[in-house]
Protein backbone atom coordinates (compact mmCIF):
# COMPACT_ATOMS: atom_id res chain seq x y z
CA UNK A 1 0.00 0.00 0.00
CA UNK A 2 1.30 3.27 -1.30
CA UNK A 3 2.18 5.74 1.52
CA UNK A 4 -0.34 8.41 0.56
CA UNK A 5 -3.43 6.12 -0.09
CA UNK A 6 -2.70 4.50 3.16
CA UNK A 7 -2.80 8.09 4.63
CA UNK A 8 -6.03 8.99 3.02
CA UNK A 9 -7.72 5.78 3.83
CA UNK A 10 -6.99 6.50 7.53
CA UNK A 11 -8.20 9.87 7.55
CA UNK A 12 -11.41 8.24 6.09
CA UNK A 13 -11.85 5.89 8.48
CA UNK A 14 -11.39 8.87 11.30
CA UNK A 15 -14.07 10.71 9.45
CA UNK A 16 -16.01 8.02 9.48
CA UNK A 17 -15.80 7.09 13.36
CA UNK A 18 -16.39 10.86 14.89
CA UNK A 19 -19.13 11.58 12.08
CA UNK A 20 -20.91 8.98 14.79
CA UNK A 21 -19.33 9.59 18.01
CA UNK A 22 -19.76 13.15 17.75
CA UNK A 23 -22.51 14.24 15.25
CA UNK A 24 -25.10 11.27 15.03
CA UNK A 25 -28.20 11.71 17.56
CA UNK A 26 -26.77 15.14 18.97
CA UNK A 27 -29.98 16.59 19.13
CA UNK A 28 -32.15 14.20 21.67
CA UNK A 29 -31.11 16.07 24.31
CA UNK A 30 -31.93 19.23 25.56
CA UNK A 31 -29.49 22.23 26.28
CA UNK A 32 -27.99 21.79 29.94
CA UNK A 33 -27.18 24.44 32.14
CA UNK A 34 -23.27 24.96 30.99
CA UNK A 35 -24.81 25.40 27.19
CA UNK A 36 -27.10 26.93 28.18
CA UNK A 37 -24.78 29.74 29.73
CA UNK A 38 -22.60 29.42 26.96
CA UNK A 39 -25.23 30.17 24.47
CA UNK A 40 -26.91 32.91 25.91
CA UNK A 41 -23.96 34.52 26.08
CA UNK A 42 -23.85 34.60 22.29
CA UNK A 43 -27.23 35.59 21.80
CA UNK A 44 -26.84 38.32 23.55
CA UNK A 45 -23.47 39.11 21.55
CA UNK A 46 -26.05 39.08 18.54
CA UNK A 47 -28.34 41.18 19.83
CA UNK A 48 -26.56 44.12 22.21
CA UNK A 49 -23.47 43.92 19.12
CA UNK A 50 -21.03 44.05 21.87
CA UNK A 51 -18.45 41.29 21.00
CA UNK A 52 -15.31 42.55 22.85
CA UNK A 53 -17.28 42.64 26.36
CA UNK A 54 -19.68 39.48 26.43
CA UNK A 55 -22.99 39.72 28.90
CA UNK A 56 -25.01 37.34 30.17
CA UNK A 57 -28.17 37.54 31.13
CA UNK A 58 -27.30 41.28 30.85
CA UNK A 59 -24.31 41.28 33.46
CA UNK A 60 -21.01 41.09 32.21
CA UNK A 61 -19.39 37.48 31.93
CA UNK A 62 -15.95 38.11 31.80
CA UNK A 63 -14.50 35.04 33.33
CA UNK A 64 -13.43 32.81 30.46
CA UNK A 65 -12.41 34.55 27.12
CA UNK A 66 -13.92 35.05 24.42
CA UNK A 67 -12.94 32.53 21.50
CA UNK A 68 -15.82 29.75 21.48
CA UNK A 69 -18.44 32.28 21.75
CA UNK A 70 -17.51 34.53 19.03
CA UNK A 71 -17.77 31.23 17.06
CA UNK A 72 -21.02 30.31 18.61
CA UNK A 73 -22.04 33.87 17.65
CA UNK A 74 -21.41 33.69 14.19
CA UNK A 75 -23.81 30.13 14.06
CA UNK A 76 -25.69 32.34 15.37
CA UNK A 77 -26.41 35.13 13.24
CA UNK A 78 -26.92 32.71 10.02
CA UNK A 79 -28.60 29.87 11.70
CA UNK A 80 -30.50 31.61 15.24
CA UNK A 81 -31.41 28.59 18.05
CA UNK A 82 -30.13 25.75 16.19
CA UNK A 83 -28.47 23.77 18.95
CA UNK A 84 -27.76 20.80 16.38
CA UNK A 85 -25.53 23.01 14.58
CA UNK A 86 -23.95 24.55 17.96
CA UNK A 87 -23.08 21.11 19.10
CA UNK A 88 -22.07 20.31 15.34
CA UNK A 89 -18.85 22.96 15.96
CA UNK A 90 -18.13 21.31 18.92
CA UNK A 91 -18.11 18.29 17.30
CA UNK A 92 -15.71 19.76 14.68
CA UNK A 93 -13.09 20.71 17.02
CA UNK A 94 -13.28 17.41 18.32
CA UNK A 95 -12.99 15.83 15.59
CA UNK A 96 -9.58 18.08 14.67
CA UNK A 97 -8.10 17.03 17.69
CA UNK A 98 -8.70 13.36 16.84
CA UNK A 99 -6.65 14.14 13.78
CA UNK A 100 -4.39 15.89 15.83
CA UNK A 101 -3.33 12.96 17.86
CA UNK A 102 -3.29 10.85 14.77
CA UNK A 103 -0.38 13.19 13.45
CA UNK A 104 1.30 13.33 16.75
CA UNK A 105 1.35 10.06 17.15
CA UNK A 106 3.02 9.70 13.20
CA UNK A 107 5.41 12.47 14.26
CA UNK A 108 6.46 10.54 17.55
CA UNK A 109 6.63 6.85 17.00
CA UNK A 110 7.15 6.80 12.75
CA UNK A 111 4.27 4.62 12.70
CA UNK A 112 0.94 5.40 11.27
CA UNK A 113 -1.03 2.20 12.19
CA UNK A 114 -0.17 3.12 15.63
CA UNK A 115 -1.42 6.89 14.89
CA UNK A 116 -4.90 5.69 13.77
CA UNK A 117 -5.17 3.22 16.30
CA UNK A 118 -4.36 6.40 19.33
CA UNK A 119 -6.86 8.34 17.18
CA UNK A 120 -9.49 5.75 17.46
CA UNK A 121 -9.51 5.26 20.95
CA UNK A 122 -9.69 8.80 21.27
CA UNK A 123 -12.72 9.12 18.92
CA UNK A 124 -14.58 6.16 20.88
CA UNK A 125 -13.68 7.19 24.70
CA UNK A 126 -16.64 7.97 26.77
CA UNK A 127 -15.80 11.35 27.92
CA UNK A 128 -14.39 12.48 25.22
CA UNK A 129 -17.84 11.93 23.14
CA UNK A 130 -19.75 13.45 25.50
CA UNK A 131 -17.55 16.70 25.88
CA UNK A 132 -17.80 16.72 21.32
CA UNK A 133 -21.78 16.06 21.56
CA UNK A 134 -22.38 19.51 23.74
CA UNK A 135 -21.67 23.22 23.31
CA UNK A 136 -18.93 23.57 25.74
CA UNK A 137 -15.93 25.40 25.47
CA UNK A 138 -13.61 22.57 26.68
CA UNK A 139 -13.10 20.58 23.39
CA UNK A 140 -11.93 24.43 21.73
CA UNK A 141 -8.99 24.83 24.24
CA UNK A 142 -7.56 21.12 24.15
CA UNK A 143 -8.51 21.01 20.69
CA UNK A 144 -5.88 24.10 19.83
CA UNK A 145 -3.40 22.89 22.11
CA UNK A 146 -2.56 19.60 21.39
CA UNK A 147 -2.41 21.41 17.63
CA UNK A 148 0.25 23.78 18.97
CA UNK A 149 1.80 20.64 20.94
CA UNK A 150 2.18 18.99 17.05
CA UNK A 151 3.60 21.81 15.29
CA UNK A 152 6.03 22.57 17.83
CA UNK A 153 6.92 18.67 18.09
CA UNK A 154 7.68 19.15 14.36
CA UNK A 155 9.78 22.55 14.23
CA UNK A 156 11.67 20.88 16.98
CA UNK A 157 12.42 16.76 15.78
CA UNK A 158 13.07 18.81 12.08
CA UNK A 159 16.48 20.22 11.00
CA UNK A 160 16.67 24.30 10.39
CA UNK A 161 14.63 26.96 11.77
CA UNK A 162 10.84 25.80 10.91
CA UNK A 163 9.61 28.91 11.05
CA UNK A 164 6.44 28.33 9.88
CA UNK A 165 5.52 25.45 12.42
CA UNK A 166 7.16 27.53 15.33
CA UNK A 167 4.75 30.85 14.72
CA UNK A 168 1.54 28.23 13.64
CA UNK A 169 2.55 26.55 17.42
CA UNK A 170 2.33 30.25 18.96
CA UNK A 171 -0.75 30.65 17.18
CA UNK A 172 -2.33 27.77 18.45
CA UNK A 173 -1.65 28.05 21.82
CA UNK A 174 -3.13 31.42 21.86
CA UNK A 175 -6.01 30.35 20.23
CA UNK A 176 -5.91 27.91 22.87
CA UNK A 177 -6.11 30.70 25.72
CA UNK A 178 -8.37 32.69 23.95
CA UNK A 179 -11.10 30.03 24.53
CA UNK A 180 -10.43 29.16 27.99
CA UNK A 181 -7.50 31.02 29.30
CA UNK A 182 -4.13 28.99 31.29
CA UNK A 183 -6.53 25.33 31.76
CA UNK A 184 -4.81 23.44 29.12
CA UNK A 185 -1.55 25.01 29.45
CA UNK A 186 -1.23 23.95 33.03
CA UNK A 187 -3.62 20.28 32.14
CA UNK A 188 -1.71 19.47 28.49
CA UNK A 189 1.24 21.51 27.98
CA UNK A 190 3.21 21.64 30.93
CA UNK A 191 2.93 17.64 31.74
CA UNK A 192 3.73 17.29 27.85
CA UNK A 193 7.03 19.55 28.68
CA UNK A 194 7.66 17.77 31.67
CA UNK A 195 7.63 14.50 29.43
CA UNK A 196 9.44 15.99 26.45
CA UNK A 197 12.85 17.67 28.04
CA UNK A 198 12.99 13.92 30.30
CA UNK A 199 13.01 11.77 27.54
CA UNK A 200 13.79 14.01 24.85
CA UNK A 201 16.37 16.11 25.98
CA UNK A 202 15.99 18.52 23.06
CA UNK A 203 18.57 21.05 21.27
CA UNK A 204 17.67 24.53 20.64
CA UNK A 205 20.46 25.43 18.56
CA UNK A 206 19.56 27.16 15.34
CA UNK A 207 16.06 27.32 17.06
CA UNK A 208 16.39 30.05 19.61
CA UNK A 209 14.90 32.60 17.62
CA UNK A 210 11.92 31.04 15.92
CA UNK A 211 11.30 29.39 19.67
CA UNK A 212 11.39 33.35 20.68
CA UNK A 213 9.11 34.35 18.13
CA UNK A 214 6.60 31.39 19.03
CA UNK A 215 6.29 32.63 22.40
CA UNK A 216 5.81 36.26 21.46
CA UNK A 217 3.32 34.97 19.18
CA UNK A 218 1.24 33.03 21.96
CA UNK A 219 1.64 36.21 23.92
CA UNK A 220 0.40 38.80 21.54
CA UNK A 221 -2.49 36.31 20.37
CA UNK A 222 -2.95 35.43 24.31
CA UNK A 223 -2.98 38.32 26.06
CA UNK A 224 -4.60 41.02 23.87
CA UNK A 225 -8.47 40.35 24.85
CA UNK A 226 -7.14 40.14 28.51
CA UNK A 227 -5.32 43.49 28.01
CA UNK A 228 -8.22 45.19 26.58
CA UNK A 229 -10.72 44.37 29.51
CA UNK A 230 -8.15 45.50 31.76
CA UNK A 231 -7.50 48.69 30.41
CA UNK A 232 -10.86 49.83 29.91
CA UNK A 233 -12.84 47.39 32.67
CA UNK A 234 -10.42 47.88 35.19
CA UNK A 235 -12.33 47.36 38.53
CA UNK A 236 -14.06 44.16 36.87
CA UNK A 237 -10.98 42.53 35.56
CA UNK A 238 -9.46 43.09 38.81
CA UNK A 239 -13.35 41.45 40.69
CA UNK A 240 -13.48 38.55 37.79
CA UNK A 241 -9.91 37.60 38.53
CA UNK A 242 -10.35 37.65 42.42
CA UNK A 243 -13.95 35.74 41.73
CA UNK A 244 -12.00 32.50 39.13
CA UNK A 245 -8.63 32.62 41.94
CA UNK A 246 -11.48 31.82 44.55
CA UNK A 247 -13.64 29.75 42.68
CA UNK A 248 -10.78 26.97 42.02
CA UNK A 249 -9.35 26.72 45.74
CA UNK A 250 -12.96 27.24 47.48
CA UNK A 251 -15.47 25.19 44.56
CA UNK A 252 -15.95 22.12 44.13
CA UNK A 253 -13.18 21.33 46.14
CA UNK A 254 -12.10 17.53 46.45
CA UNK A 255 -9.31 15.13 47.89
CA UNK A 256 -6.80 14.79 46.07
CA UNK A 257 -7.57 10.65 45.06
CA UNK A 258 -10.72 12.21 43.89
CA UNK A 259 -9.05 11.19 40.34
CA UNK A 260 -8.70 7.60 41.26
CA UNK A 261 -11.42 6.07 39.16
CA UNK A 262 -10.09 8.30 36.10
CA UNK A 263 -9.87 5.08 33.94
CA UNK A 264 -13.23 5.16 34.08
CA UNK A 265 -13.57 8.40 31.36
CA UNK A 266 -12.23 6.51 28.71
CA UNK A 267 -15.52 4.32 28.61
CA UNK A 268 -14.76 0.44 26.63
CA UNK A 269 -10.93 1.16 26.72
CA UNK A 270 -10.55 1.57 30.62
CA UNK A 271 -9.15 -1.71 31.24
CA UNK A 272 -6.99 -1.21 28.04
CA UNK A 273 -5.76 2.33 29.98
CA UNK A 274 -4.65 0.45 33.12
CA UNK A 275 -2.93 -2.24 31.09
CA UNK A 276 -0.81 0.23 28.91
CA UNK A 277 0.37 2.14 31.66
CA UNK A 278 1.84 -0.76 33.15
CA UNK A 279 2.87 -2.27 29.54
CA UNK A 280 4.62 1.54 28.64
CA UNK A 281 6.47 0.90 31.83
CA UNK A 282 8.05 -2.43 31.20
CA UNK A 283 9.32 -0.96 27.25
CA UNK A 284 11.00 1.43 28.20
CA UNK A 285 14.01 -0.50 26.95
CA UNK A 286 12.39 -1.53 23.61
CA UNK A 287 13.17 -0.08 20.54
CA UNK A 288 10.30 2.49 20.86
CA UNK A 289 10.43 2.47 24.65
CA UNK A 290 11.43 6.60 24.48
CA UNK A 291 8.53 7.00 23.27
CA UNK A 292 6.15 4.58 25.34
CA UNK A 293 7.72 6.01 28.63
CA UNK A 294 7.09 9.72 27.06
CA UNK A 295 3.17 8.96 26.72
CA UNK A 296 3.27 7.42 30.06
CA UNK A 297 4.99 10.71 31.72
CA UNK A 298 2.67 12.78 30.15
CA UNK A 299 -0.40 10.70 31.22
CA UNK A 300 0.96 10.51 34.79
CA UNK A 301 2.24 14.16 34.59
CA UNK A 302 -1.34 15.42 33.92
CA UNK A 303 -2.88 13.02 36.57
CA UNK A 304 -0.55 14.00 39.09
CA UNK A 305 -1.33 18.04 38.43
CA UNK A 306 -4.86 17.83 37.65
CA UNK A 307 -5.07 16.08 41.23
CA UNK A 308 -2.91 18.97 42.97
CA UNK A 309 -6.02 21.74 42.17
CA UNK A 310 -8.47 21.65 45.19
CA UNK A 311 -11.00 22.01 42.37
CA UNK A 312 -12.54 19.12 40.87
CA UNK A 313 -14.51 18.06 38.51
CA UNK A 314 -14.75 14.54 36.05
CA UNK A 315 -14.86 16.67 32.85
CA UNK A 316 -11.38 18.49 34.01
CA UNK A 317 -10.11 15.12 32.77
CA UNK A 318 -10.71 15.59 29.35
CA UNK A 319 -6.87 16.86 28.56
CA UNK A 320 -5.83 13.54 30.22
CA UNK A 321 -7.63 11.13 27.42
CA UNK A 322 -5.47 12.47 25.03
CA UNK A 323 -2.19 11.16 26.38
CA UNK A 324 -4.09 8.40 27.50
CA UNK A 325 -5.26 7.57 24.08
CA UNK A 326 -1.73 7.37 22.76
CA UNK A 327 -0.85 5.22 25.72
CA UNK A 328 -3.62 2.37 24.76
CA UNK A 329 -2.78 2.81 20.98
CA UNK A 330 0.88 1.73 21.57
CA UNK A 331 -0.17 -1.22 23.87
CA UNK A 332 -2.60 -2.39 21.14
CA UNK A 333 0.05 -1.60 18.49
CA UNK A 334 2.07 -3.91 20.31
CA UNK A 335 -0.21 -6.15 20.53
CA UNK A 336 -0.86 -6.48 16.87
CA UNK A 337 2.64 -7.24 15.95
CA UNK A 338 2.10 -10.74 17.66
CA UNK A 339 5.12 -12.22 19.55
CA UNK A 340 3.65 -11.46 22.70
CA UNK A 341 4.11 -13.70 25.49
CA UNK A 342 1.77 -16.00 27.65
CA UNK A 343 1.15 -13.57 30.23
CA UNK A 344 0.86 -10.59 27.35
CA UNK A 345 -2.22 -12.57 25.58
CA UNK A 346 -3.59 -13.58 28.40
CA UNK A 347 -3.92 -9.82 29.50
CA UNK A 348 -5.52 -8.86 26.25
CA UNK A 349 -7.74 -11.26 25.95
CA UNK A 350 -8.97 -10.88 29.60
CA UNK A 351 -9.85 -7.54 28.51
CA UNK A 352 -11.58 -8.48 25.73
CA UNK A 353 -13.58 -11.37 27.50
CA UNK A 354 -14.92 -7.69 29.63
CA UNK A 355 -16.33 -6.53 26.32
CA UNK A 356 -17.86 -9.84 24.99
CA UNK A 357 -19.73 -10.21 28.30
CA UNK A 358 -20.99 -6.70 28.45
CA UNK A 359 -21.96 -6.85 24.53
CA UNK A 360 -23.89 -10.20 25.43
CA UNK A 361 -25.53 -8.57 28.45
CA UNK A 362 -26.48 -5.50 26.34
CA UNK A 363 -29.93 -6.74 24.23
CA UNK A 364 -30.93 -8.05 27.83
CA UNK A 365 -30.63 -4.36 29.31
CA UNK A 366 -32.00 -2.88 26.18
CA UNK A 367 -35.14 -5.28 26.96
CA UNK A 368 -35.57 -4.28 30.03
CA UNK A 369 -35.02 -0.63 30.39
CA UNK A 370 -36.67 -0.22 26.33
CA UNK A 371 -38.26 -2.44 24.71
CA UNK A 372 -40.65 -3.72 27.29
CA UNK A 373 -42.04 -0.10 28.13
CA UNK A 374 -42.14 0.78 24.58
CA UNK A 375 -39.41 2.83 24.37
CA UNK A 376 -38.54 0.68 21.40
CA UNK A 377 -39.74 -0.74 18.33
CA UNK A 378 -39.26 -4.69 17.56
CA UNK A 379 -37.10 -4.17 14.51
CA UNK A 380 -34.84 -1.51 15.93
CA UNK A 381 -34.79 -3.66 18.97
CA UNK A 382 -33.67 -6.72 16.84
CA UNK A 383 -31.39 -4.95 15.27
CA UNK A 384 -29.57 -3.59 18.25
CA UNK A 385 -29.26 -6.75 19.67
CA UNK A 386 -27.82 -8.65 16.00
CA UNK A 387 -25.53 -5.69 16.12
CA UNK A 388 -24.36 -6.45 19.49
CA UNK A 389 -23.78 -10.13 19.13
CA UNK A 390 -22.61 -9.68 16.01
CA UNK A 391 -19.80 -7.68 17.60
CA UNK A 392 -19.21 -9.62 20.17
CA UNK A 393 -18.84 -12.77 18.27
CA UNK A 394 -16.21 -11.22 15.56
CA UNK A 395 -14.01 -10.14 18.63
CA UNK A 396 -14.26 -14.02 20.49
CA UNK A 397 -13.52 -15.38 16.82
CA UNK A 398 -10.53 -13.10 16.56
CA UNK A 399 -9.29 -13.16 20.23
CA UNK A 400 -9.93 -16.84 21.27
CA UNK A 401 -10.56 -18.61 18.08
CA UNK A 402 -7.80 -17.90 15.99
CA UNK A 403 -3.99 -18.79 15.71
CA UNK A 404 -2.45 -16.18 16.11
CA UNK A 405 -4.53 -13.89 17.41
CA UNK A 406 -5.65 -11.33 14.94
CA UNK A 407 -5.94 -7.74 17.15
CA UNK A 408 -7.34 -5.14 14.23
CA UNK A 409 -10.39 -6.62 13.54
CA UNK A 410 -11.18 -7.13 17.57
CA UNK A 411 -9.61 -3.70 17.82
CA UNK A 412 -12.15 -2.17 14.62
CA UNK A 413 -14.93 -3.85 16.84
CA UNK A 414 -14.44 -2.70 20.15
CA UNK A 415 -14.30 0.60 18.49
CA UNK A 416 -17.85 -0.34 16.67
CA UNK A 417 -19.91 -0.92 20.54
CA UNK A 418 -19.00 2.77 20.69
CA UNK A 419 -20.11 3.62 17.01
CA UNK A 420 -23.44 1.52 17.69
CA UNK A 421 -24.21 3.02 21.29
CA UNK A 422 -24.04 6.38 19.43
CA UNK A 423 -25.68 5.27 16.64
CA UNK A 424 -28.91 3.52 18.15
CA UNK A 425 -28.97 3.48 21.51
CA UNK A 426 -28.97 6.97 22.13
CA UNK A 427 -32.49 6.32 20.02
CA UNK A 428 -34.57 4.76 23.06
CA UNK A 429 -32.58 6.34 26.11
CA UNK A 430 -33.60 9.97 24.52
CA UNK A 431 -37.06 8.50 24.99
CA UNK A 432 -36.36 6.81 28.34
CA UNK A 433 -34.65 9.90 30.04
CA UNK A 434 -35.79 12.59 28.45
CA UNK A 435 -38.96 14.76 29.84
CA UNK A 436 -42.23 13.70 27.57
CA UNK A 437 -43.80 16.67 29.75
CA UNK A 438 -41.21 18.87 29.66
CA UNK A 439 -43.12 22.41 28.59
CA UNK A 440 -40.38 24.64 27.76
CA UNK A 441 -40.24 28.69 28.15
CA UNK A 442 -38.71 28.66 25.27
CA UNK A 443 -42.47 28.48 23.64
CA UNK A 444 -42.98 32.54 24.76
CA UNK A 445 -40.94 33.46 22.42
CA UNK A 446 -44.44 32.96 19.84
CA UNK A 447 -46.53 35.02 22.42
CA UNK A 448 -47.08 38.05 20.84
CA UNK A 449 -48.60 39.69 23.27
CA UNK A 450 -45.36 39.77 25.75
CA UNK A 451 -43.13 41.63 22.79
CA UNK A 452 -42.00 44.75 24.02
CA UNK A 453 -41.71 44.16 27.85
CA UNK A 454 -38.60 43.85 30.47
CA UNK A 455 -38.51 40.34 32.10
CA UNK A 456 -38.34 40.14 36.01
CA UNK A 457 -37.86 37.10 38.50
CA UNK A 458 -37.88 37.61 42.00
CA UNK A 459 -35.13 38.87 43.79
CA UNK A 460 -33.92 35.86 46.10
CA UNK A 461 -34.38 33.48 44.04
CA UNK A 462 -32.45 31.17 41.89
CA UNK A 463 -32.78 32.16 38.15
CA UNK A 464 -31.60 29.08 36.27
CA UNK A 465 -30.01 30.01 32.96
CA UNK A 466 -31.72 27.59 30.49
CA UNK A 467 -34.50 29.93 30.99
CA UNK A 468 -32.30 32.74 29.63
CA UNK A 469 -31.73 30.73 26.79
CA UNK A 470 -34.50 29.25 25.98
CA UNK A 471 -36.84 32.28 26.03
CA UNK A 472 -33.98 34.56 24.48
CA UNK A 473 -34.99 37.50 27.00
CA UNK A 474 -32.54 39.10 29.54
CA UNK A 475 -34.22 38.62 32.80
CA UNK A 476 -33.72 40.80 35.72
CA UNK A 477 -34.06 40.10 39.80
CA UNK A 478 -37.35 42.77 41.06
CA UNK A 479 -38.11 43.09 44.40
CA UNK A 480 -41.84 42.39 44.61
CA UNK A 481 -42.26 42.64 48.20
CA UNK A 482 -41.27 46.92 47.68
CA UNK A 483 -44.88 48.34 46.50
CA UNK A 484 -42.82 51.14 44.61
CA UNK A 485 -40.86 49.43 43.15
CA UNK A 486 -43.24 47.04 41.51
CA UNK A 487 -45.28 50.11 40.37
CA UNK A 488 -42.17 51.86 39.02
CA UNK A 489 -41.84 48.78 36.64
CA UNK A 490 -45.17 48.04 34.88
CA UNK A 491 -46.01 46.51 32.95
CA UNK A 492 -43.65 43.90 33.22
CA UNK A 493 -43.64 40.13 32.89
CA UNK A 494 -43.09 38.26 35.55
CA UNK A 495 -40.70 34.60 36.01
CA UNK A 496 -41.63 33.14 39.09
CA UNK A 497 -42.07 29.49 41.44
CA UNK A 498 -45.28 30.61 42.46
CA UNK A 499 -48.24 31.81 40.99
CA UNK A 500 -48.19 35.58 40.62
CA UNK A 501 -51.42 36.03 42.29
CA UNK A 502 -49.73 35.45 45.85
CA UNK A 503 -46.67 37.49 44.72
CA UNK A 504 -48.46 40.26 44.13
CA UNK A 505 -51.78 39.87 46.24
CA UNK A 506 -51.62 43.49 48.19
CA UNK A 507 -49.51 45.07 45.43
CA UNK A 508 -53.22 46.70 43.23
CA UNK A 509 -51.96 45.31 39.80
CA UNK A 510 -53.63 43.22 37.34
CA UNK A 511 -52.31 39.68 36.53
CA UNK A 512 -52.58 37.51 33.28
CA UNK A 513 -51.12 34.05 33.75
CA UNK A 514 -49.01 33.36 30.75
CA UNK A 515 -48.50 29.37 31.65
CA UNK A 516 -46.47 27.09 34.17
CA UNK A 517 -42.97 26.11 32.42
CA UNK A 518 -41.08 23.20 32.96
CA UNK A 519 -37.63 23.18 31.73
CA UNK A 520 -36.46 19.97 33.44
CA UNK A 521 -35.33 17.49 30.73
CA UNK A 522 -35.23 14.16 33.01
CA UNK A 523 -37.99 12.90 33.85
CA UNK A 524 -40.24 13.81 37.63
CA UNK A 525 -38.98 10.15 39.16
CA UNK A 526 -35.44 11.12 38.21
CA UNK A 527 -33.23 12.36 40.98
CA UNK A 528 -31.84 14.95 39.36
CA UNK A 529 -35.27 16.86 38.71
CA UNK A 530 -35.09 20.03 39.80
CA UNK A 531 -37.77 22.26 41.04
CA UNK A 532 -35.81 25.28 40.06
CA UNK A 533 -36.37 24.50 36.66
CA UNK A 534 -39.95 24.96 37.06
CA UNK A 535 -41.27 28.74 36.84
CA UNK A 536 -44.63 30.61 35.82
CA UNK A 537 -44.51 33.32 33.79
CA UNK A 538 -47.26 35.98 33.93
CA UNK A 539 -47.73 39.74 32.49
CA UNK A 540 -48.06 42.43 35.29
CA UNK A 541 -50.15 45.61 34.07
CA UNK A 542 -51.67 48.62 35.98
CA UNK A 543 -55.16 47.65 37.45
Amino acid sequence: MTQPKESLQHMLIILFVCFWTFFVNNHFMPADQMESRNLATAQEMISTGNYLVPTMNGEYRLEKPPLPTWIAAGIESVAPDNLCLQRAATGAAATLMVFFVYLLSIEITGNKRLGLISAIVLATSYNVMMMGRNATWDIYCHCFMLGGIYFFFCAMKRQGAQWLKFIAAGLFWGLSFLSKGPVSFYALLLPFFIGYLLIYRPSVKGKVLPLTVMILTCVVVSAWWTAYIYLFHWDLALFVAHKESSSWLDHNVRPWYYYWKFPVESGIWALFWITSLVWSFKQKRSVQGKDYLFFLIWTLGSLVLLSLMPEKKNRYLLPLLIPGALNIGSYIYHCTKGHLSLIDKRIFKLNNAVIILLLLALPIVIYNLFFTQRYLSVDLFMFISMCSLLLAAIIFRYTFNSVPMKVMPAFYSIAGVMVLVAGLCFIPAGKIFINEDRHSIREIRNVEKLNGFSFYYVQGEELRMEFVYESNRIIRPLNVKNNSVVHSHLPFVMVSSMPADSLFKDKSVAIIPIGLYDNNWRKHQNRRYNPNLVRYVSLIISK
